[in-house]
């Protein structure tokens, strides 16, 4: 490995000399030393510095951005190498949208371990736009995803089938009842997830199928907080089954029986389209995809 875009990107990050120095375990001199031999070589100047701040040049950053990707690549290979050495171990970094991270992922990993205990696990959870952004700046090895991701570089491979339905409370006055007009809905509140979710997306397609958009909604930032809002009877939603599994055992929250539901989508696996995977990384996704 390079030493010194080592050096250069962790006092880049840390935006001081001192709090790199200990973070690499070297005495500050090492650390300036490398930094001009980097601007040496590269002949141009990467940091400006003063008492009060160190901040990137326009060089820095171009050099900050390329070696990021160079570290990273480097990591991975040396990972690759020791794989073929030795069983499945060490991290493996896994982001996931809400629905899936929150409700599936966990009995996944669970039963992954058993398999392999010296695996290490690092879950990211967010929505699924910005699991797609994480893989595209290679920032997790492998992610999951509501729906589709259209991108050259990310391989996708759908691997499992989810239904959504409208949910209600159990005490809702549509629960019980059998052929509703879907107009009628459009006088309820919403509960809907933010822009980039995968459940929202599910959602707005759900609306175009009743043949209307909410009047009244409110948005939240994940669906664990839907359910409660649901349950508290600030309104209804359209939501993942896997989301309300426990939800309906328990009868807090029913499914109206309406024409066109549920609606589905696929959960898709996705990574960067490299040539080769850590064994960590191919056995997940083998434990997904091979069930």
């Amino acid at each position: 490995m390079d030493q010194s875009l080592l050096v250069f990107t962790t006092v880049a990050e840390q935006k001081n000399f001192t709090r790199a120095a200990e973070l690499l375990h070297m005495t500050q001199p090492a650390v300036s030393n490398y930094i001009q031999t980097l601007e040496k070589n590269m002949g141009i100047k990467l940091l400006e510095r003063t008492n009060k701040y160190v901040r990137l040049t326009k060089a820095g950053e171009i050099v900050f951005h390329h070696a990021k990707d160079i570290l990273g690549l480097y990591t991975r290979m040396e990972r690759l190498i020791d794989d073929l050495k030795h069983t499945a171990s060490g991290p493996l970094s896994i982001g996931a949208s809400y629905t899936f991270g929150e409700y599936i992922l966990p009995h996944k990993i669970a039963s992954l371990l058993k398999s392999y205990p010296l695996l290490n696990p690092i879950i990211t959870i967010k929505n699924s736009n910005e699991i797609i952004d994480l893989i595209k700046k290679h920032e997790v090895d492998v992610g999951i995803i509501e729906g589709e991701a259209n991108n050259e570089n990310i391989k996708v491979i759908p691997f499992s089938l989810d239904e959504l339905s409208i949910t209600v409370p159990s005490n809702h006055h549509l629960a019980e009842q059998k052929e509703i007009d879907p107009l009628l809905l459009n006088l309820e509140t919403w509960l809907v997830r933010e822009e980039g979710s995968g459940t929202r997306e599910m959602q707005e397609k759900g609306f175009k199928q009743l043949g209307f958009s909410p009047k009244k909604y409110m948005t939240f930032g994940s669906t664990q907080v839907i359910k409660e809002s649901i349950e508290a009877g600030l309104g209804i939603s359209i939501l993942s089954h896997a989301s309300i599994k426990n939800e309906l055992e328990l009868g807090k929250v029913k499914l109206l029986d309406i024409n066109g539901f549920p609606i589905s989508r696929n959960f898709s696996l996705i990574t960067p389209r490299v040539e080769f995977y850590t064994k960590a990384i191919e056995i997940f996704i083998e434990s997904l995809v091979i069930e």
